[in-house]
């Protein structure tokens, strides 16, 4: 099976179109056509890739590799598009790579580049990557309340300068990749500034790291055990004493230190002054998002390719394609319309994000609670189908030479980067708690074969919940805040649940009406109906009793979900093919093709002699 159709631009077919946008070849060409490239290549061999120290020497190469076949290293840092994209094709093919490169694009060189007018600097070493950049953050006492790390920068007015300082174990940085892969590196480093005698917030400061022949004088590097997935330099980082110059600290709206040696800020609030200088976290979650999209693509197109060649026994002496059967193709089906629900959602979060930012603070506000939901939710389903993709796969999914084992481990790295996933949540969740008017949804009546009837019905499930969520929270004691959320998280964790889903649906209805009368108007909105179906089906008791659906469409709701599946399993392959994955890429995991047993040959086994035969 091929992916490619003879004379047809992969990238311009019109489902393809909907996965990737409408500028699909401008904005995802290059990675595609990257990707392909022998630097990306699976090593030949059993070993699949080698010892995790060649791999992660492979991802650092292929890292420069990278940057050297870019216009300017500034693209992807300074175009959250690019970025994305950059993760949605890097994350299949080598999940270490689109971790240290998203750290070194997005969290450094952008957040270098957002401060360059007010922190003039040569960023020439980190462009060409004399110096890999690298981004200390959380410690090992602080992770999602990073806000409150204990890393000190100390303002000294003699020298002019500040003084980085780990004041005890729990304020080490934990998990930067600052090991000696990679060569040379540089910093991002989160420190509470001290200056004037107070405590000003916490603030970035660029500080070099490591040279040649590793760490500088100060600073401490303690490579952590391995970690699940792919391997990366994650280290314990610390700090004794580390004296840089007053132009290491990012300046910008939050702080600066002024000619007197005093500190000033247009911000008010060390909370507010610190999302402000790690602000670039928001790209980071929208990468997040873009890797488990990719990653979930890529092992489901495995998944179907493999069930449409792996004959099993039918009885009787006849054997069919595991795809065959209902048990197979069944969750598959779901997971092919779970997945174009994550890329359209995907895709809407892009189109808001770039909207905001032109926008008024409150509109940049509701992208970010998208952004942060979405990235979320997901992350989720991304685990979700490529568990069951590589489940579809049997024993062969579970080897590295085909594809799966690094993106079953390596999506948990993308749930808890750039902020946990429950922990993202439940701050939406207390939002759009806050934000809600305490008012029923009104009441929703159609037709199940509907698609806006079952987005209506996503939406009223979602206002349930939050209706359900304030209920409960109204009901605790005056004065108890921890009790009040305590009351309501479970309820709005599922209305944010709700949100996303309602979202994913409401992509999919505009996409659906988008495309001309014809057989890809026709698979999109099957997909369509069986994803909103799915989640309608998870709250349909709520919505019984809340009367918006009838009992009726209630004991209907299997039915029609079947019907849909066994309207899209025939289409599974050219679904598939509609991620527009490289025939290079596919063909270096050996389960994609029909010959898969011929990977596992031996030359000098006796069934290749006259003897043997």
């Amino acid at each position: 099976m091929t992916t490619t159709l003879t004379g047809v631009d992969p990238l311009a077919r019109p489902l393809t179109s909907v996965l990737l946008g409408a500028d699909a070849r401008r904005e995802h060409g290059f990675w595609r056509r990257l990707v392909a490239t022998e630097p990306f290549r699976l090593p030949p061999g059993p070993a699949a890739g080698g010892t995790p120290d060649e791999r992660l020497a492979r991802a650092y190469a292929r890292l420069r590799t990278l940057n050297d076949a870019l216009d300017s290293a500034a693209r992807p840092a300074s175009d959250f598009r690019a970025l994305a994209a950059l993760h949605e094709w890097l994350a299949p093919v080598d999940p270490a790579l689109a971790t240290i490169a998203g750290i070194h694009y997005n969290l450094f060189l952008g957040s270098l580049l957002d401060h360059i007018a007010d922190s003039p600097r040569d960023l020439s070493d980190f462009l060409t990557l004399r110096r890999t950049g690298t981004f200390l953050c959380t410690e090992v006492a602080h992770g999602n309340d990073a806000a409150a790390v204990e890393t000190t920068a100390s303002y000294d007015p003699v020298r002019d300068g500040f003084v980085l300082h780990t004041p005890h174990c729990g304020a080490q940085k934990f998990m930067p990749n600052t090991g000696r892969p990679g060569g040379p590196k540089s910093g991002l480093v989160a420190a509470r500034l001290l200056a004037g005698g107070a405590d000003r917030g916490v603030f970035l400061l660029l500080v070099p790291l490591t040279g040649a022949t590793g760490p500088l004088p100060g600073v401490r590097v303690r490579g952590l055990p391995a970690r699940m997935g792919s391997p990366v330099d994650h280290s314990l980082t610390s700090f004794d004493h580390v004296f840089v110059g007053r132009e290491a600290l990012l300046t910008g709206p939050q702080g600066w230190i002024d000619g007197d040696g005093e500190f000033r800020s247009a911000i008010e609030g060390r909370r507010r002054r610190f999302l402000a200088s790690i602000a670039r976290v928001v790209t980071g979650r929208i990468s997040m998002s873009a890797s488990a999209v990719g990653s979930a693509r890529a092992t489901l197109a495995v998944a179907v390719r493999y069930g449409g060649h792996r004959q099993v026994s039918a009885g009787r002496g006849a054997r069919l394609p595991v795809l065959a059967y209902r048990t197979h193709y069944g969750p598959l089906a779901e997971a092919m319309a779970t997945v174009f629900a994550m890329s359209l959602l995907h895709r809407r979060v892009l189109d808001r994000w770039e909207a905001a930012q032109a926008g008024p603070e409150a509109g940049r506000e509701a992208a970010e609670r998208l952004v942060d939901i979405a990235k979320g939710w997901i992350t989720w389903r991304a685990r979700a189908v490529i568990v069951e993709s590589r489940e579809r796969c049997g024993a062969q999914g579970l080897l590295e030479n085909n594809g799966m084992a690094a993106l079953v481990t390596g999506v948990e790295g993308a749930i808890t980067a750039e902020g946990d996933n429950l922990a993202v949540h439940a701050r939406a969740a207390a939002a759009l708690l806050a934000d809600r008017p305490a008012h029923e949804p009104a009441p929703a009546h159609g037709d199940l074969t509907d698609l806006r009837f079952l987005v209506r019905l996503l939406g009223c499930a979602e206002e349930l919940w939050f209706a359900r969520a304030g209920a409960r929270a109204a009901r605790t004691a005056p004065g108890d805040p921890l009790g009040r959320w305590n009351a309501a998280a479970g309820p709005a964790l599922r209305g944010v649940e709700a949100h996303a889903c309602r979202q994913a649906a409401e992509a999919y209805a505009e996409a659906v009406e988008a495309l001309p009368a014809g057989a890809d108007r026709d698979r999109l909105g099957e997909l369509a109906r069986l994803f909103a179906l799915g989640r309608v089906a998870r709250d349909g008791g709520d919505l019984l009793a809340a009367g918006h659906l009838s009992a009726g469409q209630a004991e209907a709701l299997t039915d029609h979900t079947e019907r849909l599946i066994q309207a899209v399993a025939p289409h599974l392959p050219e679904l598939a093919g509609s991620f527009a994955l490289p025939d290079e890429l596919l063909a270096d995991w050996p389960i994609t093709g029909a010959g898969y047993a011929d990977a596992y040959d031996d030359p000098e086994a006796h069934w290749h002699t006259e003897e043997g035969r």
